[in-house]
């Protein structure tokens, strides 16, 4: 390693066979074996250090004028020698110009001539100690020179060359910048919230950023994972938004099909078990009476929930036992039944925050049966309003929960045409805008997460044995938690 005041170096021949050999002929002592301390000058290297990279010319010292010829060699006449060794340097120096690697050969002049040797200090260095100084990214200013026959220096940077340098620094760092775009990495997202909102619905990082830190506790951390945690989740909420295929998914992050199935499946699991809960939950009455908006205070102050229901198909139609399916609900149908599509009864509050959400039903369940079997009603207690869009014939089963059914469609006196009471008006109005209230929340759902539009793909559909939950009923509720993590269908005022 060289020190401030010094010119020379020293290098240990190589540890790896193959080199050292070919260090031992380029010394070219016959019958000499080097021993450990066994040097070798900086002169005899063309750029005045030894390189490490197999295709420099600084591989294999070359630089040699006084060293011992064998006796093949010592038949070559003076001026061939200095021909081959001068045509050598030229070479070597246009392919380190090339390389970007050029500079002053300062000792260029001992390879031909015996001049008085400068008064010098040196220093001993491994190759173990170069090693170290190159990977630690100690980088040098190389100025690009050419050398002329008589081996001097000649500065050879005209002035298109820099303009076309400077060219190229521009356009790499824009491709760069467009590459990053482009890329799914963590840093890409962290500074462009347009970015996070179109691939995971969330409406920024620090959102994206809050769902992870809830999760990674439960997340696997296999160190031969072929997906960071960052990317599984990301991989997720993709297959969620964008409704992408697993192939799509497995070409976008570079992995197998499997392993995008099986990502989409365990961190599916994880936000079930943990994001679910958080984030949809049945609020207390007092929160509920604190935060409703003022279209409800006055006509609804004790309403609870507003429902409804919505459907998605199925891909491919299924038979499934019915009677086990929806047990709860003590149906009787036929045994077995094919079923093309999913029903499922949402709750959401008056402050537009989705706190309930069924099991998914076949498509031929009635609303009645529906809601009995859902353990909704489980959670109403008595003076508490229930809010329906159309008459879901529960009315009995409310009232069994000493809470109250209220019905909001449209079919009511239509005395008000007759302006004998607009008090009646206002109130038809606000029981319209409670039917588009849910309505504004399930389609907000439905477009933050396209999977839910469906058809469902029949490996969602299956009932898991240890949870008794099919993977596309987790899916939903997901959904439904991650869209209470954004902005409220309906503002509180």
């Amino acid at each position: 390693r060289r020190t401030p005041g010094t010119t020379l170096s020293f290098y240990r021949f190589p540890r790896d066979p193959e080199r050292k050999q070919r260090w031992i002929a380029a010394v070219n002592r016959e019958g000499w074996v080097p021993n450990e301390g066994s040097r070798l000058c900086s002169t005899h290297f063309i750029s005045g250090k030894q390189v490490k990279n197999p295709r420099s010319p600084d591989y294999v010292p070359s630089v040699f004028t006084s060293a011992p010829l064998s006796p093949n060699t010592k038949e070559a006449s003076a001026c061939e020698m200095y021909d081959k060794q001068e045509a050598q340097v030229e070479a070597a120096n246009a392919l380190l110009f090339l390389q970007g690697q050029g500079r002053f050969l300062e000792d260029h002049g001992q390879m031909r001539s015996q001049e008085e040797p400068e008064s010098i200090s040196s220093s001993l260095s491994s190759c173990d100690e170069e090693d170290d100084q190159t990977e630690d990214g100690i980088e040098e200013e190389i100025s690009l020179t050419s050398v002329n026959q008589r081996g001097s220096p000649v500065q050879s940077i005209p002035s298109e060359y820099e303009s076309s340098l400077e060219a190229l620094k521009k356009e790499n760092m824009e491709l760069r910048e467009s590459i990053e775009k482009m890329s799914l990495t963590e840093a890409s997202f962290k500074n462009d919230p347009e970015k996070v909102r179109f691939y995971t619905g969330l409406p920024n990082y620090f959102v994206f950023e809050t769902v992870m830190l809830l999760l990674v506790p439960h997340m696997k951390g296999d160190k031969n994972a072929k997906l960071s945690k960052f990317q599984q989740l990301l991989l997720t909420l993709m297959r969620l938004r964008l409704d992408l295929r697993n192939q799509d998914l497995a070409y976008r992050f570079g992995v197998k099909v499997a392993t995008v199935t099986k990502t989409v499946h365990r961190i599916i699991n994880i936000m079930f078990t943990t994001l679910v809960p958080t984030a949809v939950f049945w609020p207390s009455r007092v929160e509920l009476r604190k935060n409703l908006p003022a279209a409800l205070r006055c006509t609804y102050p004790d309403c609870a929930v507003i429902i409804d229901c919505f459907r998605v198909s199925l891909e491919k139609a299924i038979c499934v036992d019915v009677n086990q399916e929806v047990a709860s609900t003590a149906l009787t149908v036929p045994a077995q039944s094919t079923v093309n599509e999913l029903k499922y009864v949402i709750g959401v509050a008056p402050q537009g925050v989705v706190t309930f959400v069924s099991r998914g039903s076949p498509g031929h369940v009635s609303d009645k049966h529906l809601v009995e079997g859902s353990g909704l009603l489980c959670k109403l207690l008595p003076g508490d309003v229930v809010l329906a869009e159309h008459d879901f014939d529960i009315g009995g089963l409310v009232g069994a929960c000493k809470a109250e059914l209220k019905i909001t469609s449209c079919s009511y006196n239509e005395n008000s045409q007759s302006g004998e009471d607009f008090s009646l008006v206002g109130a038809l109005s606000d029981k319209m805008n409670v039917h588009r209230h849910v309505g504004n929340v399930i389609d907000m759902v439905k477009r933050r997460y396209c999977m839910l539009t469906g058809p469902v793909e029949s490996p969602f559909t299956v009932i898991e044995r240890t949870s008794n939950v099919s993977t596309f009923d987790k899916i939903v509720q997901v959904a439904c938690a991650l869209n209470n993590l954004c902005i409220s269908a309906a503002p509180l005022e």
